[in-house]
């Protein structure tokens, strides 16, 4: 298991105290799976719903997401239910010479349990703050249940430059065993211009006017 934790701000707030920003959170969603056939049985229908209302509260297109962090945890059933709902959702309006990248950190450091979903969030967030997505080990051959051209989704298997674009866009996908789904939309951070170092010194700015009412004024 594992841990993982972020510092939250308003992003107005950030801005103003001149915060190192990583990503902007746009907007989540939350539901449950309801009645499954298992626990290795996911709702494809609830994934689907999860997503678009997560979009939806974002303020953006489902097609303008490039990168999507998904849960991923390799086992056949989940992987499909979970690609197919991506696909379905995400490639409506989507270019096919465009598909959507996605990828799981579990690849890299293992299943962190109830921190799985913190860990994809942080991998995300640095992924959008050096325009990089790292890659997912030990793809090698593509589960042949899902057909990943027809739903527009590519596995990122090498380190990868994040697709150009004139504003980065990602997806954290994240499901618990209890059928909780989340999904987090999250875009690049704004340019922050450093505040400017006095070293320490007082600066005398001297004032005249003609009277003292005038100098107040």
């Amino acid at each position: 298991e594992g841990a993982g934790a972020v510092i939250l701000k308003p992003l107005s707030r950030a801005l103003s105290d001149g915060d190192q920003i990583y990503a902007v959170l746009r907007g989540s969603a939350t539901n449950h799976d309801g009645r499954t056939n298992g626990l290795t049985a996911p709702s494809r229908h609830a994934q689907e719903t999860v997503l678009a209302e997560a979009y939806r509260r974002a303020g953006l297109s489902p097609n303008s997401v490039q990168y999507v962090e998904a849960h991923g945890t390799g086992t056949a059933l989940g992987d499909t239910i979970e690609a197919n709902a991506l696909g379905s959702i995400l490639a409506k309006g989507r270019s096919h010479d465009a598909p959507c990248l996605i990828g799981s950190v579990k690849t890299n450091i293992g299943h962190l349990e109830a921190a799985a979903g913190m860990a994809g969030l942080i991998k995300t967030a640095l992924a959008l703050h050096h325009r990089e997505i790292p890659a997912s080990l030990n793809f090698h051959e593509p589960n042949p249940h899902i057909p990943f051209e027809r739903l527009a989704l590519k596995v990122v298997d090498a380190r990868t430059p994040w697709p150009l674009s004139r504003r980065a866009v990602a997806g954290v996908s994240s499901f618990g065993f209890g059928g909780t789904n989340a999904h987090v939309v999250m875009t690049e951070a704004p340019e922050v211009r450093a505040p400017q170092s006095h070293d320490g010194r007082t600066e005398l700015l001297p004032l005249s006017a003609r009277s003292s009412e005038a100098r107040s004024e």
